[in-house]
């Protein structure tokens, strides 16, 4: 049976990392390494987890308050290298593909929005087939990072959907900051970097605990 309900969103913007992408144990083990391998003090495991999302450098300097501003560009060496040791050990979540087919299908415009790199990002996108299902995508170092609004702001404008037409979903309390600063609607997933109590202030439509929990949500409200 054809589903003929309206939609809500014609745009979906995903956060990647915990998100998407099973991804933020290794990122919270490579930011403690890089911090470790310039003489800095190990940050904990909340504390790097916290960090996700945002840009590179950002992240790297909030993580490391004690690693002076000189060593940022090996700090930053120092990352890349241990997460590209391990990158192709990464995964979707289950149950991803299948969720961007639905929506797909449904006829959202769908959308990246993320604090990785441009090349980090192509990479990933290669390295599981992904880039043919989305329609754009925005990272940290071609624009501003989040929660500054500039990347799902030029994302709405590429697409042509107004504010009230798009949806953000992230794993951070950033990516929900993300939405509100750029006046769009947002969806948390608590399998990620934050831990869910943190939303509550930032007033998400849902949270889901799974990705098929995320699936039927948007299928019966997006």
């Amino acid at each position: 049976m054809t589903d003929i309900r309206p939609r809500r969103f014609d745009l979906i913007a995903f956060d990647w990392d915990g998100t998407l992408y099973d991804s933020t144990r290794l990122i919270v083990r490579c930011i403690q390494a890089a911090v470790l391998d310039v003489g800095g003090a190990k940050p904990s495991e909340n504390d790097a987890a916290w960090v996700i999302g945002l840009g590179l450098a950002e992240a790297l300097a909030r993580a490391a308050p004690d690693v002076p501003r000189e060593k940022y560009a090996e700090l930053g060496a120092r990352y890349r290298y241990h997460y590209l040791k391990h990158q192709d050990d990464l995964v979707l979540f289950d149950g991803v593909l299948p969720m961007l087919d639905a929506l797909h299908e449904r006829g959202h415009k769908l959308a990246v929005a993320t604090g990785k790199s441009r090349r980090g990002l192509n990479e990933a996108l290669a390295t599981v087939a992904l880039r043919e299902r989305f329609d754009a995508s925005r990272t940290a170092d071609e624009t501003f990072g989040k929660p500054h609004p500039r990347m799902l702001l030029e994302l709405m404008e590429e697409l042509e959907v107004p504010a009230e037409r798009a949806l953000m979903i992230g794993d951070t309390t950033h990516d929900l900051q993300l939405a509100i600063n750029a006046g769009c609607a947002s969806v948390g997933v608590s399998y990620g970097a934050h831990e869910p109590d943190a939303f509550d202030s930032l007033q998400p439509l849902y949270v889901a605990h799974s990705v098929p929990g995320l699936t039927q949500w948007l299928l019966d409200n997006a």
